[in-house]
């Protein structure tokens, strides 16, 4: 049985299962709170599944486990509509555009990768699509600084960009 919450739908999506929003939500406003337990990357499972293994990188060598709830079935998009806001061993997912009833919300896996060994074909069907999702620092200048401009992007990720 797939998991409940008040505000938002999990369904069937381009991507298996994805999170589609039962209400308005407005640029800025918080949709939800990431659970999960943490571990760091060598307690991490291998190999590692990424279509069946949902873990987040929170920090340099901390990642976020799946929870078994809403959080563990948001896709990625190259065009999200909604980022991670990551501090200390926290994550709230925030819009960064207005999300329309109904809408799929997704947010862009690269804001919270850096680590050079884990990337994955992407199938998000934006025309903005990369074709790949892969770390942070891979992604164009550009896009970067969109990014950082809307604070979405965690603090080790920061430390080490490049922007042109």
């Amino acid at each position: 049985m797939l998991p409940q919450h008040p505000y938002l739908l999990i369904k069937p999506s381009n991507n298996g299962y994805g999170v589609f929003a039962n209400k308005n939500f407005s640029a800025g406003e918080i949709i939800c709170e990431f659970h999960g337990q943490l571990y760091s990357r060598e307690a991490l499972p291998q190999p590692y599944d990424s279509v069946e293994d949902y873990y987040v990188q929170i920090g340099e060598n901390l990642y976020m486990g799946p929870s078994g709830e809403v959080d563990d079935f948001f896709n990625h998009s190259c065009d999200p509509n909604a980022g991670l806001k990551i501090t200390a061993t926290k994550a709230v997912l925030v819009a960064i555009k207005d999300i329309s009833l109904g809408q799929e919300i997704t947010w862009d896996y690269s804001t919270t990768m850096d680590e050079d060994d884990w990337e994955m074909n992407c199938n998000c069907g934006s025309n903005k699509c990369r074709g790949k999702i892969r770390d942070f620092k891979y992604l164009p200048p550009e896009i970067q600084q969109k990014y950082l401009t809307l604070d979405i992007v965690q603090s080790i990720l920061q430390e080490n960009i490049f922007l042109i």
